[in-house]
């Protein structure tokens, strides 16, 4: 039992400086967490509690889907990352350390090298296959941009799981068992959630999915098209257009239009000096950015903003990525800044990327490569070439179902799962291979699965919350039932303590507010704040042999009987 006269906690009646969303400003205010560095926090025990029962519910779901678990350090060896070229390809997001000996280690952000070696040491033969294996540990990540409290942290608990088969349509099989445990332990954990295509990136592999919870405040953006059910990430979101018909268009033609550095500018000119009608969406937009080092131009319409996320999704392989600088230009005295066009980008070295609404056959006004000077009747395909296409373009609610071209919706979420077809890449970088049923040696094909343990306890508390705190469903909550003594009396007191007793001799958790020179008020207060799911009140009502019932959720209050408490409470828990 939790007696809060003992209990390691300090709640708080402010919110901290630093909080953006409601999880970190309440998880903070009711004594779950504390902030140590930016993104790195301390969990209290009210907050482990919380977080074991979210373990202990993936757990049990893995254990269930006869998946095993097993446990790696966070310390890791750089050899293997080296032979995956991960070492390199994590970026800056990479914590690298070395020991004495100057030899170089790392924190985990992820395990597939650990996993792919372990299964290499253990297994040889097809008849091994199929299994899968997983761990809750520890990852770490260094952030750009820490935020939203334990959502986006450089420390934080992951569920990683690995299956490993003989062949793609093993792979396949293994990926559903795990999709079908995913829906399992998000429904236990009480979540709204929908699961979403989502793109690989750096990840690699083929087929890849997304849960995510819905939330106001989430970091991911979502599109769903309410007639057909599809669903994806915007990283995802396929866009579908037809190619134009150059047939009729006349020959490029160039146009003095002196000041119009701008896609707004521009439009005013053209349809002051050449014609009118036209607007933004008659424009190509050509963004020169930096892709890990290398200039690339990205072409988009006029009207959209090019979204860096997404396109640095689609970009495989890319880990930084960012708009032309000042000094960039400087490398490129050819560009004409305000004023590039895609006639002749190709021509400088730069790698041309066209968003699919650029479709070829399509006409458009874009810069002329020279100051103060656009051209029209720029066509896809006749007056440049892409050299690849790719989703880059910012996506808008109304924008068409790839399937059934329905306006779709977009909403935002926290991402709380996911999982990939990982394919061949990690065991053939580590030769892990088993002999198949003729003596030949086969590639392993491997799937990789996650949820966000710690991130799920925020979403949970995003979901459930409300203006007053917390609202944990039973599962997760640090106690089912919250016992809450008043008055001076020793009565309340004793009272309250023995119907806890009770209440966990049939399996139900208690927290008992005995503190004795707190008031009514402030208990009430601290009850609303911390959660717990049912919140039982021993004071007045006890003059008439009754105790108040609280349900957190919905507000509701009754009085019940002491003698029938204990009953009371089970069916209101169940």
């Amino acid at each position: 039992m939790l007696k809060m006269s003992t209990l390691f906690l300090r709640t708080l009646r402010d919110d901290p400086a630093d909080a953006e969303v409601a999880s970190h400003r309440l998880l903070v205010r009711a004594g779950y967490i504390r902030r140590i560095a930016a993104g790195i926090y301390s969990w209290l025990p009210l907050g482990v509690i919380t977080l074991r029962n979210v373990e202990n519910i993936i757990r049990q779901e893995m254990d269930q889907a006869g998946f095993q678990e097993v446990h790696f350090p966070a310390l890791l060896p750089r050899e293997a990352y080296e032979t995956t070229n991960r070492w390199q390809d994590y970026g800056p997001s990479l914590f690298r350390l070395q020991d004495r000996r100057g030899a170089d280690y790392l924190l985990g952000p992820t395990h597939e090298e650990m996993f792919t070696l372990m299964v290499k040491g253990e297994y040889s033969s097809y008849k091994d296959l199929p299994l899968s294996i997983y761990q809750i540990q520890s990852k770490y990540r260094d952030e750009a941009r820490p935020r939203s409290g334990i959502i986006r942290g450089r420390e934080f608990v992951m569920k990683d799981s690995y299956s490993f088969d003989i062949d793609d349509a093993g792979l396949d099989l293994s990926y559903q068992r795990h999709r079908d445990a995913y829906i399992s332990c998000f429904n236990r954990l009480g979540m709204k959630y929908n699961i979403v295509k989502a793109v690989s990136g750096a990840m690699g592999g083929s087929k890849s999915e997304e849960f995510l919870a819905p939330c106001a405040t989430g970091e991911d953006t979502y599109v769903l098209c309410p007639k057909c059910g599809y669903a994806a990430n915007v990283e995802a979101m396929i866009t579908k257009v037809p190619a134009g018909d150059p047939k009729g268009v006349p020959a490029l033609e160039e146009l003095d239009t002196p000041n119009t550095p701008t896609i707004d500018s521009l439009v005013t000119v053209m349809n002051k000096n050449f014609g009118g009608g036209y607007t933004a969406a008659d424009t190509l937009k050509n963004i020169m950015l930096v892709a890990d080092g290398k200039a690339i131009a990205v072409l988009a319409p006029g009207d959209r903003e090019v979204d860096l996320k997404r396109l640095q999704e689609n970009l495989r392989g890319v880990h930084e990525l960012r708009v032309f600088e000042e000094a960039d230009f400087a490398k490129h005295p050819k560009l004409v800044k305000g004023y590039i066009g895609p006639q002749n980008v190709k021509a400088l070295g730069i790698t041309l990327y066209a968003d699919p609404r650029v479709a070829p056959g399509t006409s458009w006004i874009t810069g002329a490569n020279k100051k103060n000077r656009h051209a029209r009747f720029v066509v896809n395909g006749r007056d440049f070439t892409p050299d690849a296409y790719i989703e880059a373009a910012e996506v808008r609610e109304g924008d068409s179902c790839p399937e059934c071209a329905t306006e779709i919706i977009i909403d935002r979420a926290i991402e709380i799962g996911h999982i990939f077809q990982l394919g061949r890449k990690y065991a053939d970088a580590l030769n892990l291979s088993v002999l198949d049923q003729n003596g030949k040696s086969q590639v392993v094909t491997m799937g990789s699965y996650g949820i966000g343990v710690s991130r799920a306890v925020a979403a949970i508390a995003e979901q459930t919350s409300d203006e007053i705190g917390l609202n944990w469903p039973a599962e997760i909550a640090p106690a089912k039932v919250h016992i809450v003594a008043t008055g001076k009396e020793n009565l309340p007191f004793d009272t309250a303590l023995t119907l806890g007793t009770d209440l966990e001799a049939i399996g139900i958790s208690v927290m008992l507010d005995d503190r004795r020179e707190a008031s009514a008020g402030v208990k009430f207060k601290d009850a609303e704040l911390i959660g717990n799911p049912i919140i039982v009140v021993v004071g007045k009502a006890l003059a008439d042999g009754n105790v108040e019932v609280r349900v957190r959720a919905t507000g509701d209050k009754s009085e019940v009987s002491l003698a029938n408490a204990v009953t009371a409470i089970a069916a209101l828990l169940k």
